[in-house]
């Protein structure tokens, strides 16, 4: 069981200038709360369904997998510490099914715990207790980066692959590989890859790289991007991206480039 009640007020980290919910397809929107404690679930489940968002709300692991398996979920929004299987589990089986953009919610503010949760293919994190402005702010987010990449492969032609030495990136399928080796990436680490390997050897600054991926407008999200970071360098080796401190980071294509 996980503690820390959502609390109502404070900062959220605010959203791009994105078109509004209705525009974007996000008002028909399905999130799944997989939350065991009931006075959190129903705090979460009462604020998302003020937003016009179809919610359904499972109590432990099992139940958050097979409700992932029978709704299809625009979002979910999971805890880690769950009875039965926990959130980590939870996300693999979810994943292996149908690839779905995961919030992951954390009792313990460790960028340990934070970089196994995206490692297992959760797309953001939130450490409780936090502002159900900044939740709101957080899944309309994820839902118009999931509705940009969608109206992008409708609409733009096939880019051809991005081949940097050993890493390719095939932008159309959406797929990464280093020497050869396929390697699966979050839909949010995809994006982020494209971008940093898109202007290689150019420093982009944290806070650009929260307005192009994130669509967040403000700097307060910057250790989502540095955890991000350290879970494509997990992922694709520590050689690609490289760190400016205090600026950003830039994508450094293999020596044989």
């Amino acid at each position: 069981m996980s503690s820390g009640i959502p609390q109502p007020s404070g900062a959220p980290q605010q959203p791009g200038t994105a078109s509004s919910a209705a525009s974007t397809g996000q008002q028909s929107a399905t999130v799944l709360v997989v939350e065991d404690e009931p006075t959190i679930a129903t705090a979460i489940a009462q604020r998302l369904s003020a937003e016009g968002w179809r919610v359904e709300v499972a109590r432990d692991g099992l139940s958050g997998v097979d409700a992932a398996s029978r709704l299809r979920p625009d979002v979910v929004l999971l805890d880690v510490m769950l009875p039965g299987i926990d959130g980590l589990e939870v996300t693999r089986r979810i994943q292996a099914e149908h690839p779905t953009p995961i919030l992951m919610l954390t009792a313990r503010d460790d960028e340990t715990d934070m970089l196994v949760g995206l490692g297992v293919g959760a797309d953001d994190y939130m450490t409780k207790p936090f502002s159900m402005r900044e939740l709101v702010a957080r899944i309309k987010a994820l839902l118009r980066r999931v509705d940009r990449a969608a109206q992008a492969a409708a609409t733009t032609p096939a880019d051809p692959p991005m081949t940097m030495g050993d890493v390719t990136v095939d932008r159309a399928q959406r797929r990464v590989y280093r020497g050869g080796d396929e390697v699966h990436l979050t839909p949010t680490e995809f994006e982020l890859l494209v971008m940093l390997a898109g202007s290689p050897k150019t420093v982009l600054t944290r806070e650009r790289l929260l307005a192009e991926v994130w669509d967040w407008a403000d700097a307060s999200g910057t250790r989502t991007v540095d955890s991000h970071i350290k879970a494509l360098r997990r992922k694709l080796g520590p050689d690609l991206i490289r760190t400016v401190h205090g600026v950003g980071y830039a994508f450094e294509p293999p020596a044989n480039q």
